[in-house]
């Protein structure tokens, strides 16, 4: 028991990973030793048979396979080599190709297949395809009508980002050719380029057409001018909004007083810096990235500035981020067990001692998260409660103030302040506990106050109604301080993690990081920021990213939105097309020389921010 793993015996590790079943009689313990206790004489699963066991249970929760995932990697079968089928089905050919080699494709090279496949196939072939292939080519070009061109039909449903899966059911509503339907669509654009955007604009004006109503949550500014009634809800977030501000036509909404109009109208602008920032004179060079579709990538990333990977959609960007140049540096700054995507080289990882990946999954998935716990400062307002005189009295300590302790939650909802009713298959129903009425603790614990409000008063506050009353601490005054300059004063301390938006837990984050004292040294990685924020929050959130950057760090932000890419200090632009049409560098510097880069999509688009 105490050998290292690396000096056991092979037979000996074998029992370990894949238990007894194929291991010596001499291993194994005699069952009628009656020396050995019972419990040692059953055989034993082993580790690896055990995680396959609970990977595959439908009685496993979520959490438990993500966990067991992380001990996995993905290969591709080594007896069909990814196609999925036995060689017997891959023998039958259409026009030379197999039903693998055709999902391979991407659609749109799929699409110049089978658009004069006709041609190419004898009479009793094309007497056999006629209707199946009418079918085919219809729903190819509903896929192609909302931007899809890139992607593969073998492409797993779980890599789709959220917007591409809604474009997909878009794709499936055109088809269908229903009449009378309300579709409502929550941000369509995620994840779109600018230049895919009027296909995306197109498909939802043919759904409205053919007669039904399309409701669109939405900030991007070409699909807001492209309705036919627009509803603006502010003025501002949280308990500033709720309010219909203007409604009515584009064209009347832009001669209103509102924040969007004034955006849209361009009365309020994202400013371009005067200077682009020159770096700390270091930078990190990754050589011959060939993950999925990037063609032997050479990428250069100056530290000190304001980084934005750009290009058309399923071009490579996440391929080159998130899946090669992230878990690298992770390895690197964490010992990492990630995985990167094949690559050759990287050099200047000595100039890097931190990386940090801020996405916009929740900050928890339960009532009892929320950004108080998440941000730290909860802790050093529980020890505050705990020094007021009636608490040391009472003989109360910061554990009292927790929701995570039975003397002080309320026993009811046990600190959530709501209790969940499980729905079977819809999903579940939060309703206030009915015995504390959401205050999450019991009578006695709210009977502490400091400065006459009680723990649950505080939780209630809005940021700024903290900022004032906790003036006078200054440790619990300035990690609250920085989610106000992040934008983020209307929600509450205790607000529940499951209803704020991606762009606020985001933001969240970001604030987190901002009360940290960092080194100079860190890089931030964040993908598609811009996600279901407002003009007025893209602001918000380019102040905060600068504030790191000011300090040193380096901030590299995969994005489509042009307020964003037209700030960069510098632009590597992928493309330029998706798919197979993609996975090569196009550009690599500041936005005023992207925009004579002839080849570039974006280039086209950013010229108009920038003049």
């Amino acid at each position: 028991m105490d050998v290292p793993v690396n000096k056991l015996p092979e037979e000996h590790l074998n029992l370990l990973l894949f238990g007894d079943k194929n291991v010596n009689a001499s291993l194994e313990v005699n069952p009628d030793d009656e020396t050995v206790p019972n419990e040692y004489t059953g055989s034993y699963e082993g580790i690896i048979p055990m995680l396959k066991r609970w990977f595959s249970s439908s009685y496993s929760t979520e959490v438990l396979r993500d966990w067991v995932q992380k001990y996995m990697t993905l290969k591709s079968c080594p007896t069909c080599n990814g196609a999925r089928l036995k060689r017997e089905s891959l023998w039958f050919l259409v026009d030379g190709k197999s039903i693998s080699q055709l999902s391979e494709m991407n659609l749109d090279k799929l699409y110049a297949w089978i658009d004069g496949i006709e041609l190419r196939l004898s009479n009793k072939q094309r007497t056999i395809g006629k209707d199946v292939i009418k079918e085919i080519r219809e729903r190819l070009v509903f896929l192609l009508d909302v931007g899809l061109t890139y992607l593969t039909l073998n492409r797993s449903s779980k890599t789709l980002s959220g917007g591409e899966s809604q474009r997909i059911r878009l794709a499936t509503q055109i088809g269908s050719q229903l009449q009378g339907i309300t579709y409502i669509l929550d941000e369509p654009s995620i994840g779109l380029h600018q230049r895919d955007n009027h296909r995306l604009i197109t498909a939802l004006q043919n759904l409205r057409d053919i007669g039904n109503s399309v409701l669109v949550v939405e900030h991007d500014k070409d699909i807001m001018l492209a309705a036919d009634h627009l509803i603006d809800i502010g003025p501002k977030a949280g308990y500033h909004g709720g309010r219909i501000v203007a409604e009515g036509t584009p064209k009347n909404m832009l001669k209103l007083d509102t924040l969007t109009a004034g955006y849209l109208n361009g009365i309020h602008t994202i400013a371009i810096p005067e200077e682009r920032r020159k770096g700390n004179g270091k930078k990190l060079v990754l050589k011959g990235a060939k993950g999925n579709n990037l063609k032997n990538v050479d990428a250069e990333f100056p530290l000190g500035k304001f980084i934005v990977v750009t290009g058309v959609s399923g071009s490579g960007k996440s391929t080159l981020i998130n899946e090669t140049l992230y878990p690298i540096l992770s390895k690197h700054a964490y010992d990492s067990k990630m995985m990167p995507l094949e690559f050759k080289s990287i050099k200047g990882l000595e100039n890097i001692d931190k990386v940090i990946e801020i996405d916009q999954s929740p900050i928890g998935r339960t009532p009892r998260s929320n950004p108080a716990t998440y941000c730290g400062f909860f802790t050093d307002i529980r020890t505050l409660f705990a020094s007021v005189p009636e608490a040391k009295i009472r003989g109360y300590n910061a554990g009292r103030f927790s929701f995570n302790v039975k003397t002080g939650r309320c026993d009811v909802c046990e600190g959530g302040g709501m209790r969940v009713i499980e729905m079977n298959f819809l999903p579940d129903v939060y309703v206030p506990c009915e015995k504390c009425n959401g205050k999450r603790y019991n009578r006695e614990t709210l009977e502490i106050r400091y400065k006459g409000k009680s723990i649950s008063h505080v939780l209630n506050m809005t940021v700024e109604e903290a900022v004032e009353f906790f003036q006078s601490v200054p440790y619990i005054y300035r990690k609250i301080k920085v989610l106000e300059e992040v934008g983020l004063g209307y929600i509450t301390l205790g607000q529940s993690a499951v209803t704020l938006s991606g762009g606020e837990a985001q933001r969240v984050k970001l604030s987190t990081e901002l009360s940290k004292r960092d080194t100079g040294k860190t890089f931030y990685i964040l993908d598609e920021p811009t996600t279901g924020l407002h003009f007025e929050d893209i602001q918000h959130l380019l102040d905060v990213l600068n504030k790191l950057v000011d300090r040193g760090n380096t901030v590299l932000v995969i994005e489509h939105n042009l307020d964003v890419i037209k700030v960069a200090d510098h632009i590597i632009d992928i493309g330029p097309e998706g798919g197979d049409g993609g996975g090569r560098i196009l550009f690599e510097g500041t936005p005023e020389e992207l925009i004579r880069n002839k080849e570039s999509h974006t280039a086209k688009f950013l010229k108009a921010e920038l003049n």
